[in-house]
């Protein structure tokens, strides 16, 4: 059975997409820590992140430093923090949240955001990409 990210990537389930090319995806999480929380997803169905092909772990820290500068320009923050977790999908996911804080990490029991806020924050990580 598709992951659940592979569902949203093929349009099964709707997704606030910021990037995607023939390698990965990059949408906004449902559940962000901060505005700006978008996770960076890998087409294929890895489990485990240390089991990535290598030429595909550097184009997702690739595509990762690109997001991370565009998350700087959008919500301006101190830091952008990534996290690579993966209990909760067994597809692996890379979390890049603006921090101002170590406080401002938190990946469990966060509330679900409305998609219209989404849909925001998606444009505006469009628009710093340009």
């Amino acid at each position: 059975m598709a992951s659940l990210f592979t569902r949203i990537m093929q349009g099964e389930i709707p997704g606030h997409f910021v990037h995607e090319d023939d390698q990965c995806a990059v949408i906004m999480t449902i559940q962000p820590m901060r505005p700006g929380h978008v996770l960076v997803i890998p087409r294929d169905e890895i489990d485990h992140w240390d089991d990535l092909p290598e030429p595909l772990y550097q184009h997702l820290m690739t595509v990762s430093r690109r997001l991370a500068k565009a998350i700087k320009k959008a919500f301006p923050c101190q830091r952008v923090g990534m996290l690579v977790v993966g209990l909760e999908v067994p597809h692996v996911h890379i979390h890049l949240t603006p921090l101002d804080a170590m406080s401002d990490i938190q990946v469990e029991n966060l509330p679900m955001a409305e998609s219209d806020d989404l849909a925001a924050a998606a444009e505006k990580l469009r628009a710093a990409l340009a």
